[in-house]
């Protein structure tokens, strides 16, 4: 895989985005039944059994033990949660994808380990099904990878975007790319075996994928986040999105498409994760425009509309509405 240029710093990206930046709408989403625990980390809604659902991370903000709970929207426009949907406790940060007209859901999951000092380990999860109902698990990633997302290719087999990390990766989190005959080869040694994607991050900066579509020319529009860290221990996420031409066997440079400063104010966990932008999914509609989901400073759940990223149409700026 080729790129098209090199990487760029994140607040270079940011700098450039900040000249041509469109943001429609920016809206909370409230959900009930959460005990007054955060709701964040959302991804997008899934049409499953002819209603809208959203899969959410759900924690205490004292805590980063979370669950992620499915959750369905009600006529005064508040998300409650699906009752006879299952809880995924111990699970984080969850996305779906349509693979062969299957619903693959996954988070990252993680326990302590009482054989070493009962710190946090994780790993990607997999499960799949007709229904959210009826998600069975299928596959799991390698230790300590985050963001493995997965996507139909037009010749029916299956891409797999990664996130290597380590210090054979600089100590940062990369982006690997696979392809895959089909969902039952999904295994942390076929993970294992993705190729970096080249010049996605500046040193010392990290990144990944959080949703994967695939677009009208067979190309494949990657949504993820950017992030590093500055001198005052604060950390700094910008939603990003890039593309990956098949046909070409070329990558576009990743490009930021958001960032805190475009929602609406509110709490965070802790003060260093208040710049903290978390993508979600995109819904893309006809006129040009986009909903970006995402989850803003570790503590809440938002969406803004925007010009489409992956469209070649731009539709006229509207004004921001509180």
């Amino acid at each position: 895989m080729k790129s098209i240029s090199a990487a760029k710093p994140c607040e270079w990206l940011a700098q450039e985005y900040r000249q041509h930046r469109q943001v429609f709408r920016a809206e909370k989403i409230r959900f009930r039944g959460v005990d007054g625990r955060d709701v964040y980390n959302i991804a997008a809604p899934l049409i499953d059994e002819g209603r809208a659902v959203i899969p959410a991370r759900v924690e205490p903000r004292d805590s980063e033990f979370s669950e992620v709970i499915f959750f369905h929207e009600t006529p005064d426009g508040v998300w409650s949660r699906v009752e006879e949907v299952r809880t995924f406790r111990g699970l984080q940060d969850p996305f779906h994808a349509r693979i062969h007209g299957e619903l693959v859901f996954g988070g990252v999951e993680i326990w302590t380990n009482p054989f070493h000092n009962y710190e946090i380990e994780y790993r990607t999860v997999f499960y799949r099904g007709e229904s959210v109902g009826d998600l069975r698990l299928f596959a799991v990633g390698p230790q300590w990878m985050k963001d493995i997302r997965l996507v139909e290719l037009p010749d029916g087999r299956v891409g797999v975007f990664t996130r290597p990390n380590g210090s054979r990766y600089g100590g940062q989190a990369q982006i690997g790319w696979t392809i895959l005959a089909s969902l039952d080869d999904l295994s942390p040694d076929s993970i294992l075996k993705a190729e970096i994607l080249p010049d996605r991050f500046h040193p010392g900066e990290w990144g990944g994928v959080n949703e994967a579509q695939r677009l009208d020319d067979g190309s494949i529009g990657v949504l993820g986040h950017i992030a590093y860290r500055s001198e005052d221990g604060a950390l700094h996420y910008k939603a990003m999105c890039f593309a990956l031409h098949l046909d070409e066997d070329v990558v576009t440079p990743v490009r930021v498409i958001a960032e805190r400063s475009d929602f609406l104010g509110g709490e965070a966990k802790r003060p260093e994760l208040a710049d903290v932008v978390f993508s979600g999914g995109l819904v893309r509609y006809e006129d040009g425009t986009a909903h970006l989901y995402a989850g803003v400073s570790d503590a809440e759940a938002q969406r803004i509309l925007i010009p489409d990223p992956f469209s070649v149409a731009a539709p006229c700026p509207l004004e921001m509405e509180a």
